[in-house]
Order: structure tokens, then sequence, then C-alpha cells
């Protein structure tokens, strides 16, 4: 599967952002999804997964309560809609795709979206 990012931008704190994740190739059904993010000079970290069938969700702490993951598989779509921004949320947003167990698989990174909090 082939993944795409998109909706990132630059938005002052407080402020929303919707990113989504559209997928090309296998079905998307079966697959469980996941949003990480990099901060300039800091390692990709974990922001949230959804289960295949949408009925699991998984949020890192600090997004908890602000972020929604959503998943719409007949339309091959994931979501990620970030409310209450704040500066520290800023980075590089990418979404991955995978099966079973697994919250992401190494040849399912794409191109990312920037997104950018103003204090």
């Amino acid at each position: 599967v082939q993944l795409q990012a998109s909706g990132g931008g630059l938005v002052q704190a407080g402020g929303s952002l919707r990113l989504s994740c559209a997928a090309s190739g296998r079905a998307f059904g079966s697959y469980g999804v996941a949003w990480f993010r990099q901060a300039p000079e800091k390692e990709r970290e974990f922001v949230a997964h959804i289960s295949w069938n949408g009925a699991d969700t998984y949020y890192e702490d600090s997004v908890k309560g602000r972020f929604i993951i959503t998943k719409d598989s007949a339309n091959n779509m994931g979501y990620l809609q970030m409310n209450n921004l704040k500066p520290e949320d800023t980075g590089v947003y990418y979404c991955n795709a995978a099966t079973g167990s697994s919250w992401y698989r190494n040849d399912h990174w794409g191109q990312g979206t920037q997104v950018t909090v103003s204090s």
C-alpha cells in the first residue's frame, strides 16, 4: 500500500488542523492506521493509532483529548483531527498502515506533511 499524508499548514496555538492519509494499492480495510511526527532534530515519535476496524484507538499522552484519529476504509482514507494545537505539536507528520499486531511498516513511510504551530 502507498500512503500520502496531506493537510498540514501554519496555524496559531489553539487552532485546529485535519490531516488526511490517502492510501492506494491493496485494500485498506484490513490495515490499522497510525500517525507519527518528527520535530526538528528529534526522533520520529508515535502520535496515534486506530485498529483495522476502527474499534480501538490509542494516543500518545500529550495529544489525548486534543487529537482524534479516524479511518474511512470505504474510501481508503485515514484522518487525524488536531484541536487545541500547541507549539510543541510542530513537526512533519507521517501516516503509516500495517496489518496484524504491527502499527507500522518501514516500507510504508510516505511523504509527510508539515505542521507548524506558532505561539
